[in-house]
């Protein structure tokens, strides 16, 4: 693997992949980015992240659930991220849906707390029925990218201590 891209991968392993999050516009701006992977790789998605995070406004979920169709037309028009027409929609129609959650729920991670722990199946039965483009591949590599489905390290990797360090002391489904 060349260098740059080689780094790239090691930092998103060390530093993210599997770590627990707790700011709702992070883990919707994780649930964006597994969305928008569908049919590419992840170094795609990758080295598209600065550009996704300037163009989703950060992530901010209320400004993004506000969006327009002249936003729509501005991110189907942006090169820096992922031009898909269904993958933007959905990103807009989540935002909004993730509000709704806040305001039952108190945020988007107490949404997802309240549901843990269950098994891949059940989580991606809870996220169709809530979420746009989200089939199983989507909410599993969402799921293990925030610790809340095991998989995203080796037992042995060193990087899982840390992530068990930071990580509520729950038991997977």
């Amino acid at each position: 693997m060349p260098e740059p891209r080689k780094s790239l991968h090691k930092n998103y392993h060390d530093n993210h992949y599997g770590f627990p999050l707790h700011d709702d516009n992070e883990l919707f701006c994780r649930l964006v980015m597994e969305i928008n992977q569908a049919g590419l790789s992840w170094e795609t998605i990758l080295k598209k992240e600065t550009g996704f995070r300037e163009a989703y406004d950060q992530f901010d979920i209320k400004t993004v659930a506000g969006y327009s169709e002249k936003d729509r037309e501005r991110l189907l028009s942006n090169p820096e991220i992922i031009r898909n027409k269904l993958k933007v929609n959905a990103a807009i129609v989540n935002a909004q849906r993730i509000l709704e959650l806040q305001e039952e729920y108190g945020s988007f991670e107490k949404w997802l707390a309240h549901h843990h722990p269950k098994t891949k199946e059940e989580w991606v039965k809870l996220f169709k029925k809530n979420f746009k483009f989200t089939g199983g591949e989507i909410v599993g590599e969402f799921l293990m990218s925030i610790g809340y489905l095991p998989g995203a390290h080796d037992p042995d990797c060193p990087i899982q201590a840390d992530i068990d360090k930071q990580k509520p002391k729950w038991k997977y489904a």
